[in-house]
C-alpha cells in the first residue's frame, strides 16, 4: 500500500499533532513521497486530566529536521488546534510560503480513561474539545485553501478503532472518534464537487506515548470484563504496531493510487476488529 517514491512531488501537506508518534511518522512519510509539510503541535500539556507526557518544542523541531532530511521544506509551529485564529494564521502562512495546500492529515488527539458516568467535566471537555472540536476547526481552517487551490486533494482524518466499535473505559474518547467518522462521511459528500477526497483511518494498538499500559491494566483490574473489547491483532498478537506502519496507509490515501476512495473507513488494525 506504500506509495511510489516521489508520488506526491509538488504537493503540500498539513499535519496536526506532528511532534512525535503518528503525526511525526505521517509528516516524514509524506515528505519522503515528495510533499512539503506544514506541521503543528501544541507542545505543552493539554490538561491535568491527560496523564501521559506532552510533546515538546524540541520534538517538533526534530520533526522539521526529519522532513528536511527527506529533501523537503517544513514549516512548523506550536499551535493548539482548539485555537481557531492560530490555525487560520498557520494555514495562511503555509499557503503564502508554499503556494498551495493539497493534503490534510487531522491527526492530533488525546486519550483519557474512566467510565462514562464517572468522568469529570474537564475530562469530557478536554477529549471532545481536542479530538472532535479541534479536528473540526482544523478542517474548517484548511478546506477553503484546498478549494481555492483548485487541485482537488486528499483529507485523511485519524479516527481510531474506538471510532467504529465499543471501547469501555474511554467512552468520551470513543464519542469523539465516532464523531470524526461522521465528519468524514459528511465531508466526502460536501467536497466531492471540488475533487477533494475525505477518508478516515482507524488505528488500533499503535506504539505511541498515548498508550499507557499501566492505566489500561488498572481499568482491566477493576473491570475484568472490559478486556474482551480489546482483542489481539491476528497479524501481530503480542505487540503494538509502529506509527510508520500507519503512515504507509496515510501516504497511500494522500496519493492518486487511492483516487477512487472517499467517505471510506479503513481499519488499520492487523485484523483485530474481525474478532
Amino acid at each position: 500500500m506504500a506509495g511510489q517514491a516521489g508520488s506526491l512531488h509538488g504537493r503540500v501537506a498539513f499535519v496536526t499533532g506532528a511532534a512525535r508518534g503518528q503525526g511525526r511518522s505521517h509528516a516524514v512519510r509524506l515528505a519522503r513521497e515528495g510533499a512539503d509539510v506544514i506541521a503543528l503541535d501544541i507542545c505543552a500539556p493539554v490538561s491535568d486530566t491527560v496523564s501521559y507526557r506532552a510533546a515538546t518544542p524540541e520534538e517538533l523541531a526534530e520533526t522539521a529536521r526529519l522532513v528536511e532530511g527527506e529533501g523537503r521544506k517544513a514549516l512548523t509551529r506550536e499551535v493548539d488546534i482548539r485555537d481557531d485564529a492560530a490555525l487560520r494564521q498557520l494555514v495562511a502562512d503555509g499557503v503564502e510560503q508554499f503556494g498551495r495546500l493539497d493534503i490534510v492529515v487531522a491527526n492530533a488527539g488525546v486519550l483519557g480513561w474512566g467510565r462514562v458516568w464517572e468522568l469529570t467535566d474537564e475530562q469530557w471537555d478536554t477529549v471532545i474539545g481536542v479530538n472532535l472540536t479541534g479536528s473540526w476547526r482544523t478542517l474548517r481552517a484548511t478546506i477553503p485553501a484546498m478549494i481555492d487551490a483548485g487541485n482537488g486533494g486528499s483529507i485523511v482524518v485519524v479516527s481510531s478503532a474506538a471510532g467504529v466499535k465499543a471501547t469501555p473505559g474511554n467512552g468520551h474518547y470513543a464519542a469523539s472518534k465516532f464523531g470524526l467518522t461522521a465528519l468524514t462521511n459528511t465531508l466526502a459528500i460536501e467536497l466531492g464537487e471540488y475533487g477533494i477526497r475525505v477518508n478516515s483511518i482507524h488505528p488500533y494498538s499503535v506504539d505511541t506515548p498515548m498508550i499507557e499500559p499501566e492505566a489500561m491494566m488498572r481499568i482491566f483490574a477493576e473491570h475484568p470484563a472490559f478486556v474482551h473489547s480489546f482483542p489481539p491483532m491476528p497479524l501481530q498478537p503480542k505487540s503494538f504496531m509502529s506509527p510508520d506502519e500507519v503512515a504507509d496507509v496515510v501516504a497511500w490515501l494522500a496519493g492518486d493510487g487511492s483516487g477512487t476512495l472517499s467517505g471510506t473507513q479503513i481499519n488499520v488494525d492487523k485484523g483485530a476488529l474481525k474478532y
